[in-house]
């Protein structure tokens, strides 16, 4: 039992550094900026229609019977 405390104290003092660092890093990159934008930006309708239509699709490889 005292044996993987040794193992298990050490991982998790680890673990606890790691997380420290990856929320500092997450701050001071600005992923924590704007938390509100990108949920609006879904919600906005682009109101001007498409300038031209969605063509078909056309067969490029269409072959010749001679």
């Amino acid at each position: 039992m005292e044996a993987s405390l040794y193992i298990l104290i050490p991982l998790s003092v680890l673990l606890v550094f790691a997380i420290a660092w990856l929320f500092w890093w997450s701050v001071r990159s600005g992923q924590f900026d704007d938390m509100e934008g990108p949920g609006f930006r879904l919600l906005m309708d682009d109101d001007a229609p498409p300038s031209h239509p969605a063509e078909s699709p056309v067969d490029t490889q269409s072959t010749k019977l001679e």
